[in-house]
């Protein structure tokens, strides 16, 4: 992979997971990370991991990407302080597993509201400063779960639908810029999301053979940086089920059903 020297990375949720990692392959390969999430100490514990092994700066911004206020002050800063911001990884994001009568509907607004209106906020911020240079790279960590709604996931499929959906529209808004627009649509991830999207184990002991490492997935949207990529599918296999959703779809929820039903 090319080296990302002098890159100015920013990535949201990265205070654990995928984010972390990401943050951790930036540096490896000679990006400046900027850390953001609302977890101020988990930041700074892996700045510092950062430069004692990678040797790299790195900075942090404490930001609840649901307050739009303090989106933009902190991307006012970050462009203030850092000089610009190349590529904006929108990483921020939770899900709750459970059927629909179930479901609480305070959890299901913040869903939408970390999930998508912080990541439509967050990609509004960047985008003048983007456009100023007509030079960028807005990544979004969408899911499979955007292409295929599956049982007990409504509410969380329907968040990444949406950003999907915008994620799409926002390509061809650009399409005669260099802003590149790519979407990563993960499976299940070995991450701490599933310690409340799954309470009960039941989803992740059905699927923890086919679940991906978090430096796996971080390593793959980190090698696409500049990269004029219009999504990846990850792992690779899981792409092709989408696909057979739109052409059989009776038949794929007929099965999905009984064996998608375990969350």
């Amino acid at each position: 992979m090319k080296e990302l020297t002098n890159k100015v990375v920013m990535i949201t949720g990265a205070s654990s997971g995928i984010g972390e990692e990401m943050a951790y392959e930036v540096a490896k390969w000679g990006g400046t990370p900027i850390l953001v999430a609302r977890r101020h100490q988990k930041l700074v514990n892996i700045q510092e991991k950062i430069t004692s092994t990678y040797g790299r700066q790195s900075y942090v911004y404490p930001l609840d990407v649901c307050d739009e206020q303090q989106v933009k002050v902190v991307f006012e800063n970050i462009v203030q302080e850092v000089g610009r911001i190349d590529v904006l990884i929108n990483n921020a994001g939770f899900g709750v597993f459970t059927s629909v009568d179930e479901a609480d509907l305070t959890e299901v607004k913040e869903m939408f509201d970390v999930n998508v209106i912080g990541l439509i906020a967050c990609t509004q911020a960047v985008l003048p400063y983007m456009k100023e240079r007509n030079e960028g790279h807005i990544i979004q960590i969408a899911s499979l779960a955007g292409k295929i709604a599956t049982p007990k996931s409504s509410a969380y499929a329907a968040t990444k639908h949406a950003v999907l959906g915008f994620t799409n529209a926002l390509r061809m808004e650009l399409a005669n810029t260099n802003i590149h627009v790519t979407a990563i649509n993960p499976g299940p991830i070995k991450t701490n999301f599933f310690d409340r999207a799954d309470t009960t184990g039941n989803y992740v002991k059905s699927v923890e053979k086919y679940m991906l490492e978090p430096s796996t997935v971080a390593k793959k949207v980190v090698s696409v940086i500049g990269k004029r990529k219009r999504e990846i599918n990850l792992p690779f296999w899981m792409g092709f089920g989408p696909t057979f959703y739109a052409l059989f779809p009776s038949v794929f929820e007929f099965f999905a059903k009984g064996s998608l039903n375990k969350k």
